[in-house]
């Protein structure tokens, strides 16, 4: 296992975009911690849904953003160590695409905090 990992941290540009995908995350779960105290009790987090009170959460669903974000997080480190010896264009793909994802989730986070608050 740890083999699968040395592939990546070789790959200097893979193993940066990680890194920087890590402290985005971290840096958006902390910013949702600072400004969870000053959230209403019911926020829009389900936007893609009709309109009313489905799109709606209790607070601690400002949360599920970040989860998702952390998760595709692990599994694309994951899916990229395992696959970057046979296909490094395939780990540089995933490594953009967490980092994109992370992006996004940061970027609605601090949109929809900023229109709450």
């Amino acid at each position: 296992m740890k083999e699968y990992f040395n592939f990546i941290k070789d790959d200097r540009l893979v193993w940066r975009i990680f890194i920087l995908t890590f402290i985005l995350i971290v840096t958006t779960f902390i910013y949702v911690i600072i400004n969870y105290s000053k959230l209403p009790p019911l926020l829009p987090v389900f936007n893609q849904l009709p309109w009313g009170e489905k799109r709606l959460s209790e607070a601690p669903g400002i949360f599920i953003p970040v989860v998702i974000v952390f998760i595709i997080f692990i599994v694309n480190l994951a899916l990229s160590a395992f696959t970057y010896s046979k296909s490094p264009l395939i780990a540089r793909i995933l490594a953009i695409t967490s980092f994109l994802t992370s992006l996004l989730a940061f970027l609605f986070l601090i949109r929809t905090i900023q229109l709450i608050t």
